[in-house]
């Protein structure tokens, strides 16, 4: 029996792909800072601007056949003021810089923000406009920027799924100042944006390990909660719940003689000696539904945990992540979730 030959896969590429691609990616480097310049800055007539030069064209063959020169002075003055446009709507965006600030972590399926700042060195710039490639222009966002000085922008994008992305396509146009003319430039930003796993709704207590520590026994005024205490001089930022600070700060406290003369304080958890007050947070605990939805599970429960300011840790199959509070550590935990592949 002849044997099958298999052939490899490939994909047809134009002899003049190789070189295309070559210089897109010379005019548009990935970068979280771009400036526009004659090289990377392109222009053409919108549509009210083809509308416009479709109407020049008119009125000069009919000022052709019938020999108007009246015909001949208003095609060639308002050609004239198509060409000043189409000249300012170009310098408009030449010369501006704009920079990224590197993108907060948001959760799968929920926005994206993209800080986005622009300096001018020259004169001032009106209606610079900035949105997403596959999005339509009423989508842009559009600002001012002031002589000398520098304005903001904010964009908001999602992701559907878990992980580390390149940011898209940025473009950066304007119209200004009649709107004959689009100028425009594209922007690929460097950043990566993490996208964690979206945190299931209503998701079943972790079992904390501190079951077994009397209720009641917390510092005075301070409710029922064990282990809180007011902030002593000498204490981590990192032990302060600011949440619960900030309830503390909204319910009314005694004009003397009560917590701190009469404000309330920072409140701290106590980091008890023995391990009682610390959980750890296991995959293996989330066995019996879908890979994702586990992953949704333990992001809640990490959330849970900091929230609440009991020390916490991640078993992640070989990985593990020892107890801990804080920002980092949260972080960390939620970088593991997020890079954690489905594999028996």
């Amino acid at each position: 029996m002849a044997r099958r030959r298999i052939l490899p896969a490939w994909r047809w590429r134009w002899p003049w792909q190789d070189r295309w691609d070559a210089w897109w990616q010379a005019r548009h480097p990935r970068s979280d800072t771009t400036a526009l310049v004659q090289r990377n800055l392109y222009i053409l007539p919108s549509r009210p601007g083809a509308a416009f030069c479709a109407t020049l064209l008119l009125l000069l063959l009919a000022s052709i056949n019938d020999q108007l020169s009246l015909g001949y002075l208003l095609t060639f003055l308002l050609a004239g003021a198509g060409l000043a446009s189409m000249h300012a709507t170009h310098s408009n965006l030449r010369g501006l810089k704009l920079d990224l600030k590197t993108p907060a972590p948001a959760f799968a399926g929920q926005p994206l923000l993209l800080d986005i700042r622009l300096h001018n060195a020259g004169g001032q710039r009106y209606g610079v406009g900035l949105r997403l490639p596959d999005g339509s222009y009423a989508d842009t966002a559009f600002t001012d920027v002031p002589a000398q000085g520098h304005s903001q922008l904010h964009l908001q994008l999602s992701f559907p799924t878990r992980g580390r992305h390149e940011l898209p396509l940025l473009r950066i146009e304007s119209r200004f100042p009649l709107g004959l003319f689009g100028a425009w430039s594209l922007w690929r930003p460097a950043a990566i944006a993490w996208v964690y796993p979206s945190p299931e709704v209503d998701a079943p207590d972790a079992g904390a390990s501190d079951e077994g520590l009397p209720q009641g026994q917390g510092q005075p005024g301070l409710g029922d909660d064990p282990g809180l205490r007011p902030y002593r001089h000498g204490d981590s930022p990192r032990q302060i719940l600011w949440k619960k600070s900030a309830m503390a700060l909204a319910q009314p406290q005694p004009p003397s003689g009560g917590i701190n003369n009469g404000a309330a304080p920072l409140l701290v958890r106590e980091r008890l000696g023995s391990r009682a007050s610390e959980q750890w947070l296991d995959l293996d605990a989330t066995r019996g539904l879908p890979f994702e939805s586990r992953l949704s599970r333990l992001a809640a429960w990490v959330q849970r945990a900091e929230e609440a300011g009991l020390p916490y840790g991640l078993r992640l199959r070989e990985r593990s992540l020892a107890p801990d509070l804080g920002p980092d550590h949260y972080r960390a935990c939620m970088e593991a979730l997020t890079l954690l592949e489905d594999r028996p």
